[in-house]
């Protein structure tokens, strides 16, 4: 068993086929497919299912996806640690994160540990829910991950680094008919017409929240992407509750965004896995220990 072997076998988890695989690893795919059964001859059994034409992962093949991504992993950081010293400082992050998360706290972390570290490449992946986080770490596709929940997290075989507690605002357009309170109470959201997300996360519980206290509020569109909430409240589409960390964006980008006075929490965390990390995991998450919440929203890297 070798580590080209391992690389190949991953490419094809990941990219859900021999086909895909061999165009990503820009190999001919019956050089892919001689690799793979050298490796499984190696292991003894068979790694995937041939179902016509698809392949499926064998239970065999499930259980080897972490330890190949740790050797692989492992394999780099002796590489960096090598490069290291010599003077030469680079590598990769490689962190998955939810979307609000995704904006603040990641933002300033990110422009913060380019600066100290410009050789390091940081490799943001996409998740929606905190179990897609967790998930990712513990089973190794990610070393670490941001995570936001309505209560702290305590996930077995991963380790968590509470970061901020973000409040929840509400956001329109400059010129819409803004309600009166800064913070503003649930009770003066009579009438307002809102953006939401679907039902499910923490932001839609804030909602749900407000349509049980006003007959009169009213829904106008349910957006599964929180990408495109912020451009339809800039576009007049109506008023959106999001997460402390879209408000300096919405403001620098002409909206207005007010606290809420709702005692609901987004706990943002940043998860790590329990196995060795590679050397710029670790230096991103030593930043991140010294990440301090500020007055006004703003934050502090020391």
């Amino acid at each position: 068993m070798d580590a080209r072997q391992l690389e190949y076998f991953l490419a094809i988890v990941d990219h859900d086929g021999f086909g895909r695989a061999a165009q990503a690893l820009h190999l001919a795919q019956p050089s892919l497919s001689q690799a793979i059964a050298g490796l499984e001859r190696e292991v003894g059994m068979q790694l995937f299912h041939r179902i016509g034409r698809r392949v499926v992962l064998s239970d065999a093949g499930t259980e080897l996806i972490g330890p190949a991504r740790q050797v692989l992993r492992d394999l780099r950081t002796a590489k960096t640690a090598m490069a290291s010293m010599k003077g030469v400082r680079h590598g990769r992050v490689e962190l998955v994160t939810m979307p609000s998360p995704g904006i603040e706290p990641l933002s300033t972390l990110i422009g913060a540990f380019t600066r100290r570290h410009p050789g390091i490449t940081v490799d943001a992946e996409a998740a929606f829910t905190p179990d897609e986080v967790i998930h990712q770490v513990r089973q190794g596709a990610c070393e670490l991950g941001l995570a936001g929940a309505p209560e702290p997290l305590h996930p077995p075989g991963v380790d968590v680094l509470p970061l901020q507690q973000q409040d929840f605002v509400l956001v329109g357009a400059a010129d819409a008919a803004f309600p009166v309170g800064d913070p503003l109470p649930i009770g003066a959201l009579a009438g307002v017409e809102l953006i939401a997300s679907p039902p499910g996360s923490l932001m839609r519980r804030v909602v749900d929240d407000i349509l049980a206290e006003h007959a009169d509020v009213r829904i106008v569109a349910e957006i599964a992407h929180r990408a495109s909430i912020l451009p339809l409240v800039l576009q007049g589409g109506g008023m959106a509750v999001l997460p402390a960390a879209w408000a300096s964006l919405a403001r620098r980008s002409g909206a207005r965004a007010v606290r809420l006075d709702h005692p609901a929490r987004l706990h943002v965390e940043l998860l790590s896995r329990q196995a060795q990390l590679t050397p710029a995991a670790e230096a991103f998450l030593a930043l991140a220990r010294t990440f301090r919440p500020a007055g006004g929203g703003a934050e502090q890297l020391g």
